[in-house]
């Protein structure tokens, strides 16, 4: 199975990088994408992923660093990296009253203003990925209006309702659940989690927060741990954990576009966007 985010990065995990790695690989977690949060954060990524055959990155900002000085032009050299598959994570956070919205506005538009430039240079068409907070009223509207295909976007480690997961799903996005869902006072994220067709479904860690209910106390997370979600989101749909993370690593390669061979190919499922 794949652990579509985590941060490799991070220093509870850095430091023990190899055990980390192999820890997955025994628990079958054969690849990783490690997600950045600011600029130097989306080299170190890219570094990591040049140095591990399991490992890829992304290029973006966190909103948690707005209105601290970023200069965005960095982000090209790891966007142009082959093993850099997504821009982000990106978004907004109205959990914490700081960084301000104001500031957590203007750095979204200037990073959807830079994919959207890179875009139109003939850069890849990325997908993005979406950090979103109890933010959804104020973040979803940028988003339909950023000229950007739903269908690029994923929100990641989603923690809301069916009535916001339904939104979701109907500007065009994917979903992608943390070990959160399995949470015994989590009910409205594992009924909302039955909406999201295979097709648009992922799993992650988040590492290293949010460690899955079997190992809940267990600090910090680590990708190892992801199957833990895949098998009680297998559980609630009725299916086994081979069919249930054949399907979501198909979904994954289709999303984020790894490269044919680059962990063990599965059934296909239906693309986003295609009849369901």
């Amino acid at each position: 199975m794949f652990d579509t985010h985590c941060h490799l990065t991070n220093d509870a995990l850095f430091g023990a990088l190899e055990p980390v790695l192999q820890a997955a690989a025994q628990a079958g977690v054969h690849g990783m994408l490690t997600v950045s949060t600011d600029v130097d954060d989306a080299h170190r990524a890219m570094a990591v992923a040049n140095d591990h055959a399991q490992v890829w990155c992304t290029a973006g900002v966190h909103p948690s660093e707005a209105g601290r000085d970023h200069e965005l032009a960095g982000l090209q050299t790891v966007a142009e990296h082959p093993k850099c598959l997504a821009w982000g994570e990106l978004g907004l956070d109205n959990y914490w009253p700081e960084p301000s919205q104001d500031r957590q506005l203007a750095l979204l538009e200037a990073e959807l203003e830079f994919i959207r430039a890179w875009d139109a240079n003939g850069g890849r068409a990325m997908p993005i990925v979406v950090h979103c907070r109890k933010a959804l009223n104020d973040l979803l509207p940028r988003l339909q209006h950023s000229g950007i295909n739903g269908s690029r976007f994923v929100f990641h480690c989603f923690t809301d309702g069916p009535d916001e997961a339904q939104r979701i799903l109907d500007f065009g996005a994917a979903i992608s659940f943390t070990g959160v869902v399995t949470y015994p006072n989590a009910a409205d994220i594992a009924t909302a989690s039955d909406l999201v067709s295979m097709n648009r479904l992922m799993i992650e860690t988040d590492a290293p927060y949010l460690s899955p209910q079997p190992v809940r106390k267990v600090r910090p997370n680590q990708p190892a741990h992801v199957r833990y979600t895949a098998e009680f989101l297998a559980a609630r749909r009725g299916l086994t954990l081979d069919d249930f993370t054949t399907q979501a690593d198909a979904t994954a390669r289709t999303i984020y576009g790894f490269p044919p061979g680059s962990f063990p190919e599965n059934s296909p499922v239906t693309p986003p966007g295609s009849p369901e």
